[in-house]
């Protein structure tokens, strides 16, 4: 076992990847006690991690003081009076690899992304399961020293709804369930007419709590809020930290290949995910969720899949993959899932 007693762990975006940090670290600390935690990362992404035992946060302003080369190294000197022991860097990035170089005479073991696996993936020569980010990270604490056992995790107790999200009209008397039906690009979206016919569905069993941000985003799911029962759209409605209290009480979350579904699957509720031109095999399936939570796009209709990792390149046609998906599919598998509480 190492002598290393404090470690310092990078990841500075983006926030699905920076929340599938929070199950491995939260099994890190309870695995490894003795170990204090450092995390260096964006100041949106605090609250992440406030309920770990033995884990803090150093904020990272890289668009203000620590911008650029010697920004960086501001922030190297900063980190440095820390005392740490060895650095976890789970980013690796040209960010992170110029911080390496200043912390000459540290251990620092990086994340191996599998970047030329996931370029065979995407290629269509050898269509397998890669590794799971999650296990990434892990391999990145085993060659400190500190292996992780990830199979049976801990979750933190579900957080205590604000008064902002009670006078929307939200109680966890009733079944909460979450929908978070967009991602940084359309490639990886259910295509909204459809997505609405899950909503009418569900909307007769459960709450419905929509998720979203931006102003195009707030107009669609206000529209549907105003046109079924049970439905409420939190988007634009509530700070962060009021979100992720209203995430932990979900009883499930329906997202795309996106951050939403990360932020649910590290408070240990369920996750349907619905994916386009990207695929479970390329290792982002939210945390400890099962195969048949991954709703993926028909592949014999769209034979490419998966075009890309991240969604932002795909072949003319493909761009409605994720409609392949039958809404009646999504909404008997959430139902087979989750009985509904009676009183809706």
């Amino acid at each position: 076992m190492s002598a290393a007693t404090h470690i310092l762990v990078i990841r500075f975006s983006a926030m699905g990847d920076v929340a599938m940090t929070v199950p491995v670290l939260r099994a890190l600390t309870l695995q490894h006690p003795q170990v204090k935690v450092t995390v260096v990362t964006r100041a949106f992404f605090k609250p992440f991690f406030e309920d770990i035992p033995n884990v803090e946060v150093y904020v990272a302003d890289l668009k203000g003081k620590h911008k650029g080369v010697l920004g960086l190294y501001k922030l190297s000197k900063e980190l440095r009076t820390l005392g740490f022991d060895v650095v976890a860097d789970l980013h690796n990035v040209l960010r992170s690899k110029i911080l390496k170089l200043f912390f000459f005479g540290k251990k620092v073991i990086q994340i191996d992304k599998g970047r030329a696996e996931k370029k065979v993936l995407v290629s269509g020569e050898v269509v397998k399961q890669l590794k799971t980010t999650h296990q990434r990270y892990a391999d990145v604490f085993k060659t400190l020293d500190f292996p992780i056992d990830l199979s049976q995790p801990k979750y933190p107790k579900a957080k205590p709804l604000s008064k902002a999200v009670l006078d929307l009209g939200i109680s966890t008397n009733e079944t909460l369930v979450g929908i978070a039906p967009f991602a940084a690009y359309e490639s990886k979206m259910y295509p909204l007419e459809n997505m609405e016919a899950v909503i009418s569905e569900l909307s007769k069993d459960y709450k419905v709590i929509l998720f979203g941000g931006g102003d195009r985003e707030i107009e669609a799911l206000n529209t549907f809020e105003a046109k079924y029962d049970n439905v409420v759209s939190v988007a634009g409605k509530l700070d962060f930290k009021d979100e992720l209290a209203l995430i932990s009480n979900l009883e499930l979350m329906l997202a795309m290949d996106s951050g939403n579904g990360h932020l649910a699957a590290m408070f240990g509720v369920k996750v349907i995910t619905i994916w386009g031109v990207t695929h479970p095999f390329a290792g982002f399936v939210p945390f400890n969720q099962p195969e048949d939570f991954q709703l993926t796009a028909d592949r014999d209709q769209y034979p490419k899949i998966p075009t890309s990792i991240y969604g932002n390149k795909y072949p003319e046609g493909y761009e409605n993959a994720a409609g392949s998906v039958a809404f009646e599919a999504i909404v008997s598998k959430i139902k087979s899932v989750i009985p509904a509480k009676a009183g809706i």
